[in-house]
C-alpha cells in the first residue's frame, strides 16, 4: 500500500477517462448510491476554499474483471445506477473505495450539473465566518438566475490564462464597475480557487495494487477492507454493508433490487434498499436483525440469488394488497413500511393461504394507524413471524397479542384519530382512508394533494388572548398545536390549494353557498370534507365550537375502526 496525492483538477479529470493514468478512476459495483444533498456538496467546495484538509481516499488498483460504473456527471434524483455500468474488462483501471461522496460531488461540481443546474461561484464572497458558517457562497443554479457576483465554477478551474487575467474576463463579461474592495475580493478568491484546486496536490489517496502483485488483494479481502473503511462513514449503515456483500457474489444485485423498486415505487410510493434486504433476511429466517455474519457465511447471498424470483414475487404481491386491500396510495400515507414485513413473510411461505385471508387489510390499518411499528421494531417483527409458524397462519388475534405483549398499544381511540397532526405521516394515512376519491399520484407531482388548515394560520395567529403576567391582551390564544390539529385540517386538490387557491381564505369564504353552482353541489363538498352545516361556527370567534362539531362528524365517520378497537 502506498500513498499518492493529486491535485482536485486532475482527479476530475481522471474519473471516467480509460486513456488516463491507471485506466481512470471508476467505482466497484459494491459501492452504495450516491447519497450527498446540495448543502453537503457546497460546504465540501468551501472547506476546499478554506484550505480544510480532504480526508485520505483509498483506491485499489487492478486488472480484474469486476463489475464497475462510471461517476455521475449529470445528476437527477430519478437517475439509474443501471445506466452507469462499464462493460468487464481485464486493463487497468483504479476502483475508489472510499471518498465516492467527495469525489462525486467534486465531479458534478466541475464537471456536470445537479437537477439540470451548475456549480456557481460568489466570487465577492469569502469574509470572515465562523467555523460552522459557510464562507465562501456556492450554489447550484439554472444559468439565467446566475447574475453577477455568481459566475461558473468550472470557468475558473478549467482555464489556462494568469489568475488576473481570469479575473478581468469575468468581469468584463458580467458588464459591472467594482469599487476596489470588491475588486480585490474577486482576485483573492480566483487566486484561493486556482491555488486549491488546480496546483495544490489537495487530494491523498492510498493506493492498493493488486497489478503488480496479483496476489495481494483478492475480491473477498477488497469487499472486507471496502466495509471497515466505510463502517464508519455517514449513511453508511449496515444494509448497504450487507449489500456490498451481496454485490460481490451476484452480479444482478443493482440492476434486479433497482427493478423491483421501480415497479414498487412506480405509484408514489418509497420503497428502499434497506426493506428489501431486510425482507429477505425474514422470509429466509435469518431474522430481521442487520447482520453481517449472515451475509459472511455465503449460505444466504446463495440462498437469495437462488430464490430472487420468489421473494421479489412476495414483496410485490404484498404491495399489490396494500393497494387494493386498503385506501392507502401514497408514500406520504406510509408510516412504517416495516409493518408489511410479516406479511411478506406470510405470503412467501403461505402464498395460498395469504390470497384467502380477508383480515389482512384489518392488520395493516390498524397498526399503521396506532404507530405499532415506531422506534426499532427487529425483535416485533421476528416475534410476529414466529406466531406464523407455530399456527401455520397469520391469525388476527394472535398477532395482536404478540403486538400487545410487546408492549404496544393496537387501541384505536377517537384520541388516537384526534391527536394526528398537520405535516405527519399520520394525518395523511387518516386523509387516505377519508378522501377515497383524490388522485394521490397524478402524473405531475405538483398535482399531488395538499393539507391545508380550514381556518388559515395567519388568521388564528391574530387573536390574542390576557396575559397573566401583564394583564395586556397581548399572548397568542392558539397555539401550533391546537392550529394544526385534524379538526382544524383538510385535503385539498392542487387547484384548490394553489396560487389562486384557499391560502389565507376563511372559512366563512371558502365554504360561502356563492362558490358554488347549485345547492347539492355546496353540500356535496360540505359533506366530503366533514364541515358543519352551520355557517356560525365558520366564524372566528366560534372556531372552538367548530372543532367540536368537526370532531364529532370525524367520529362517525370512522366510527367502524374505533368498534373495531374494542375487540
Amino acid at each position: 500500500m502506498q500513498n499518492r496525492k493529486l491535485s482536485i483538477r486532475k482527479i476530475v479529470s481522471y474519473l471516467n477517462d480509460e486513456e488516463s493514468e491507471g485506466g481512470g478512476y471508476w467505482l466497484p459495483n459494491i459501492q452504495r448510491p450516491f447519497v450527498w444533498s446540495p448543502e453537503q456538496m457546497m460546504r465540501l467546495f468551501d472547506s476546499i476554499m478554506r484550505e480544510y484538509p480532504i480526508s485520505t481516499l483509498l483506491v485499489w488498483k487492478t486488472k480484474d474483471p469486476v463489475k464497475q460504473r462510471r461517476f455521475i456527471d449529470n445528476y437527477h434524483r430519478q437517475i439509474k445506477l443501471t445506466d452507469f455500468y462499464v462493460h468487464e474488462h481485464r486493463r487497468q483501471k483504479m476502483m475508489v473505495l472510499d471518498g465516492q461522496q467527495r469525489l462525486q460531488s467534486l465531479f458534478i461540481g466541475l464537471k456536470g450539473s445537479y437537477e439540470g443546474r451548475q456549480l456557481y461561484f460568489d466570487v465577492t464572497s469569502g469574509q470572515q465566518a465562523a467555523p460552522e458558517d459557510i464562507r465562501y457562497r456556492f450554489a447550484f443554479k439554472d444559468a439565467s438566475a446566475a447574475t453577477w457576483p455568481w459566475v461558473l465554477f468550472k470557468d475558473i478551474i478549467f482555464n489556462n490564462k494568469l489568475d488576473l487575467q481570469i479575473a478581468k474576463s469575468l468581469v468584463d463579461h458580467a458588464g459591472v464597475t467594482l469599487a476596489e474592495p470588491e475588486w480585490t475580493a474577486v482576485q483573492l478568491n480566483i487566486a484561493r480557487a486556482r491555488q486549491e484546486f488546480v496546483n495544490n496536490d489537495n487530494i491523498t489517496f492510498q493506493e492498493l495494487d493488486s497489478v503488480d502483485n496479483d496476489e495481494a488483494y483478492k475480491i473477498d479481502d477488497i469487499v472486507e477492507i471496502f466495509i471497515r473503511a466505510n463502517s464508519g462513514g455517514t449513511k453508511l449503515g449496515k444494509s448497504d454493508l450487507l449489500f456490498s456483500l451481496l454485490t460481490s457474489s451476484w452480479d444482478e444485485a443493482d440492476s434486479e433490487i433497482e427493478d423491483l423498486l421501480s415497479k414498487l415505487n412506480r405509484s408514489g410510493f418509497a420503497y428502499d434498499r434497506d426493506f428489501v434486504l431486510k425482507s429477505c433476511l425474514t422470509m429466509l429466517n435469518r431474522g430481521a436483525r442487520y447482520e453481517v455474519g449472515k451475509f459472511r457465511d455465503g449460505k444466504t447471498k446463495e440462498e437469495i440469488v437462488e430464490k430472487w424470483s420468489e421473494l421479489s414475487k412476495a414483496i410485490l404481491a404484498t404491495h399489490d394488497l396494500v393497494q387494493t386491500g386498503t385506501y392507502i396510495r401514497s408514500d406520504k400515507a406510509m408510516p412504517s413500511y416495516l409493518a408489511l414485513i410479516p406479511l411478506i413473510y406470510y405470503r412467501y411461505h403461505y402464498p395460498e393461504l395469504f390470497k384467502a385471508n380477508s383480515q389482512l387489510p384489518d392488520y395493516i390499518l390498524r397498526v399503521l394507524v396506532v404507530g405499532a411499528f415506531g422506534g426499532n421494531p427487529d425483535t416485533l417483527i421476528d416475534r410476529i413471524v414466529k406466531s406464523i409458524q407455530e399456527h401455520g397462519e397469520f391469525v388476527l388475534n394472535e398477532v395482536f397479542g404478540v403486538i400487545r405483549e410487546s408492549g404496544r398499544s393496537l387501541e384505536i381511540t377517537p384520541h388516537v384519530i384526534f391527536d394526528q397532526a398537520y405535516g405527519s405521516r399520520e394525518i395523511h394515512l387518516i386523509f387516505n382512508l377519508w378522501y377515497r376519491a383524490f388522485n394521490y399520484h397524478p402524473a405531475y407531482n405538483g398535482n399531488i394533494p395538499s393539507v391545508d388548515h380550514i381556518f388559515p394560520q395567519s388568521l388564528l395567529r391574530s387573536v390574542k388572548t390576557i396575559n397573566p403576567d401583564t394583564g395586556r391582551r397581548n399572548m397568542m390564544k392558539y397555539h401550533q398545536a391546537v392550529r394544526d390539529q385534524i379538526a382544524n385540517c383538510m385535503l385539498l386538490t392542487a387547484d384548490e390549494n394553489g396560487a389562486a387557491g384557499k391560502t389565507d381564505i376563511p372559512p366563512k369564504e371558502w365554504f360561502a353557498r356563492w362558490r358554488f353552482k347549485s345547492d347539492a353541489e355546496h353540500e356535496k363538498y360540505l359533506d366530503l370534507h366533514l364541515i358543519p352545516r352551520d355557517p356560525a361556527l365558520w366564524e372566528l370567534n366560534r372556531f372552538e365550537d367548530f372543532l367540536e362539531a368537526r370532531k364529532a362528524l370525524i367520529q362517525e365517520k370512522f366510527a367502524y375502526m374505533l368498534q373495531k378497537a374494542e375487540g
